[in-house]
């Protein structure tokens, strides 16, 4: 991967996949947190849209497993030191265009409460 002037980071998992979720403290975290101390990360849960549905409940359900909760996201925003917990669906396009908006505004806007601050030669990056 190549971070250099990346201006923020979104760090999606599955709502409906804990895996995913894990492995954005177990394996992401790390890997962002190293390469670019100072970025700003949004953590993103998607598919909110089968939160709610029977037959994905059912399904994990079986695994042992049960969706990751709102309340959950919040946690791991302070466990990972980002800048904001989102949620949104592609299928209902609930909450997508907010996390882009999102993204644009902690580049625009960033929070003071980092270590240093981040020298920007200009331009946005997405990854």
């Amino acid at each position: 991967m190549s971070y250099p002037q990346t201006d923020v980071f979104l760090c999606a998992f599955s709502v409906v996949n804990p895996s995913s979720f894990e492995n954005v403290r177990a394996k992401w975290y790390p890997e962002v947190s190293h390469h670019c101390p100072n970025t700003p990360i949004i953590l993103v849960g998607t598919k909110v849209d089968l939160r709610e549905d029977a037959g994905t409940i059912e399904k994990l359900a079986s695994k042992k497993q049960a969706p990751i909760s709102y309340e959950q996201g919040l946690q791991m925003v302070q466990e990972i030191s980002a800048v904001k917990y989102m949620e949104c669906s592609a299928l209902t396009q609930t909450g997508l265009k907010a996390v882009f908006d999102e993204a644009i505004r902690a580049v625009l806007t960033p929070q003071t409460n980092t270590k240093k601050e981040k020298k920007r030669s200009g331009g946005c990056q997405l990854l």
